[in-house]
């Protein structure tokens, strides 16, 4: 069984923190990079420019809060 991480939310958000998770979880990094290319299309072919807007926002958004969800979730022995 995977140990809960300790990792605050706010000590998730930074820089270092991010950078080091997704050195670690390249698959992840990867999937990453591809959601924040795509999502705009995505939403502009489902939305039109409010599509694209809402793209925008999860993408980026998913993308800081992967690592801290990641650990939360899986912990750090796991994850």
């Amino acid at each position: 069984m995977a140990l809960p991480s300790d990792l605050s939310f706010t000590d998730s958000l930074t820089s270092a923190q991010r950078t080091g998770f997704y050195e670690h979880h390249k698959p992840l990094a990867v999937g990453m990079i591809l959601a924040v290319f795509f999502l705009p299309f995505v939403g502009l072919l489902a939305g039109g420019l409010f599509g694209v807007v809402a793209g925008v926002i999860i993408s980026v958004l998913a993308y800081y809060l992967t690592p801290y969800a990641v650990l939360k979730f899986f912990g750090r022995n796991r994850a």
